[in-house]
C-alpha cells in the first residue's frame, strides 16, 4: 500500500481487497462511508478517539493541491486527510513507522490504529502477494511490531484475509496448521501489550456468506483471547449488512465484539454480480467516519482500515496495490455524504 514506508511488494490488500477468484466479491473487498440514502444508521455525532496522521498521503496531497492552486480539490480531499486511517507498517521493519505513530498519538492522547499484514503465503499469490519468508520470520516480525507498540493505546487489525482464505480454500491445505498457529501466537504476543486491542479479520458477508463457517477457524486462530473480530476490511458492503452478519457471527462466538471498516462503503458495493467488484470499483463513496460511538453494543468501532485512495491493484487503470491514487481518492471524497 504504498503507505509512505511500505513498498508495493509488501502492500496489503490484494485478495482482501482483492483477488478475483478468491470468492464472492473477492477478498476484502470494500470499505465504508457515511449513512447512505438506503437508511443506514449513522454513527452518533461527536469526535473520534483515534489519531490523525498529519503526514498521510492524503494530507500531503492536500498540501500539494493548495500549493498548486487547486483549493476546491484540497477542500474536498480533507474529508480523508482530516480523519484517522489505519497504518499498515512495512513487512521488512515495522518499528520506525509504529514508533512514529504511537508517539504522535500519545502526544494528543489518542489511539493509533494499525494493520498487521505480513503472514506467510499472503493473499494466495495475488495482487498483495508476499508476507514473511517463513514462520520464524513472522514470529520475529510480530514480536518487533508488538514491542514497538509499548504501553501506548493502540488497535491492531490482525492479518486481513488470512482466516477467510483458509475457509474458502484459496490457501493450500499444507499451510493451514502453520497459519492457525501463527495467528494464535500473534494474538497472544500483541495482547501482552497492556493497552493494545486486537481484532482478527473475518472477511465480509459477500465473501464467506455463512457465519457458521468462520466459527471454528476463528477459534483456532485465537479469537477468544483477542478483543474480537474485524469485518469488511477493504470491502464495500453496507454498514447495515455487515452489522447484521457480525451480530450473527458474534452469537456463534459467545458474544464476541467486532469492528467494521467503513472507509469506502458509503454507497455500498458495485451493483451487479461482478467478479472484480472489490477492485477499484467506480462510483463508490466514503462511509461513516471513524468513531467508537457506534450505537451498537457489539460494534466497538467504525474504522477506516483500508486507506481511502490506496489502490486495490492494477485493475480499472489503477496503480499497484496499496499505491496512493489521488484521482480515486477525490472521487470517494466528492461522493461522501458527510
Amino acid at each position: 500500500m504504498s503507505r509512505r514506508t511500505v513498498t508495493a511488494a509488501a502492500l496489503v490488500l490484494a485478495c482482501f481487497l482483492p483477488v478475483a477468484g478468491c470468492g464472492g466479491d473477492g477478498p476484502r473487498r470494500g470499505p465504508v462511508g457515511p449513512p447512505s440514502a438506503r437508511g443506514e444508521t449513522a454513527a452518533p455525532a461527536g469526535g473520534s478517539p483515534f489519531w490523525v496522521d498529519p503526514e498521510s498521503d492524503a494530507a500531503r496531497q492536500v498540501r500539494a493541491y493548495e500549493a498548486g492552486g487547486r483549493a476546491e480539490d484540497a477542500k474536498v480531499l480533507r474529508r480523508i486527510a482530516d480523519r484517522p486511517v489505519a497504518d499498515w507498517p512495512a513487512g521488512d521493519d515495522p518499528v520506525p513507522e509504529i514508533t512514529r505513530a504511537v508517539r504522535g498519538a500519545a502526544a494528543q492522547d489518542r489511539t493509533a490504529v494499525f494493520v498487521a499484514y505480513n503472514i506467510p503465503h499472503r493473499d494466495c499469490g495475488m495482487y498483495s502477494a508476499g508476507g514473511a519468508h517463513d514462520a520464524g520470520a513472522y514470529r520475529a516480525w510480530i514480536d518487533s511490531f508488538a514491542a514497538a507498540l509499548g504501553e501506548s493505546a493502540a488497535i491492531v487489525v490482525l492479518e486481513p484475509d488470512a482466516v477467510p482464505h483458509l475457509v474458502d480454500g484459496c490457501t493450500p491445505a499444507g499451510y493451514h496448521d502453520e497459519r492457525y498457529g501463527l495467528l494464535a501466537e500473534a494474538v497472544d504476543r500483541l495482547k501482552r501489550q497492556p493497552r493494545t486491542r486486537v481484532y482478527l479479520d473475518a472477511g465480509n458477508p459477500a465473501w464467506i456468506d455463512d457465519p457458521g463457517r468462520l466459527v471454528e477457524p476463528l477459534r483456532r486462530a485465537g479469537v477468544a483471547r483477542a478483543d474480537g473480530f474485524a469485518l469488511n476490511v477493504s470491502n464495500f458492503q453496507t454498514t447495515d449488512r455487515v452489522r447484521e452478519f457480525g451480530a450473527a457471527l458474534s452469537g456463534l462466538l459467545g458474544g464476541a465484539h467486532f469492528a467494521v471498516d467503513t472507509s469506502r462503503n458509503g454507497d455500498g458495493p458495485l451493483p451487479g454480480d461482478r467478479a472484480d467488484a472489490w477492485c477499484n470499483p467506480p462510483g463508490r463513496a466514503l462511509g461513516v467516519p471513524p468513531t467508537d460511538r457506534t450505537g451498537d453494543g457489539l460494534v466497538d468501532a467504525y474504522l477506516w482500515i483500508k486507506r481511502p485512495g490506496d489502490s486495490d491493484g492494477t485493475c480499472r487503470g489503477g496503480p499497484a496495490a496499496g499505491t496512493w491514487w489521488p484521482e480515486y481518492a477525490l472521487g470517494l471524497a466528492r461522493r461522501a455524504r458527510g
